[in-house]
């Protein structure tokens, strides 16, 4: 995991107190009270990352929703060594696969649950981003997949 810093932002560690503080050259320069805060976001997240880890879990709601990891694709190559695959199987005439990338553990507790985790939250997100686009929860039938306990509110039927 790295962290590039722009050039006007340091940050300085006190071991005695063990706290990182985020500073900045010019607290009047907009862009730099921007990045102050985002940095601080960042480094929040990273140390959060390595000291407990970052999760997403997946629900996938509809007839026929399934998912399992798997150690090999039939239609994808693995990127690099020992490489799992996620498997949906969401209404689709053939099953997708979907690679999980390096630093993100997959897991199936239920065929309905997909649990990532990893150290990286940026990564895991995205990921669990990429399965949420190929079945987006839908506002009428309130089906699809649902990541991190979202939820939605589901639309009257049109009357005539």
């Amino acid at each position: 995991m790295s962290l590039t810093l722009p050039s006007f932002i340091s940050i300085e560690y006190d071991p005695a107190t063990r706290r990182a503080s985020v500073k900045v050259e010019d607290p009047e320069v907009r862009q730099q009270r921007e990045m102050w805060g985002t940095t601080r976001a960042y480094l929040h997240n990273h140390i959060l990352g390595v000291s407990e880890g970052h999760t997403a879990i997946l629900r996938l709601v509809g007839v026929g929703y399934r998912a399992t990891v798997e150690s090999s694709a039939v239609t994808k190559t693995a990127e690099y060594a020992g490489q799992q695959f996620v498997s949906l199987k969401v209404g689709y005439s053939h099953p997708i696969e979907l690679g999980v990338p390096k630093g993100v553990k997959a897991s199936t507790p239920q065929p309905t649950r997909i649990l990532l985790e990893g150290a990286e939250k940026e990564v895991v997100k995205q990921f669990a981003a990429e399965i949420r686009m190929w079945r987006k929860p839908e506002p009428y039938k309130g089906k699809g997949i649902f990541v991190d306990g979202e939820t939605i509110k589901l639309k009257a039927k049109k009357i005539k």
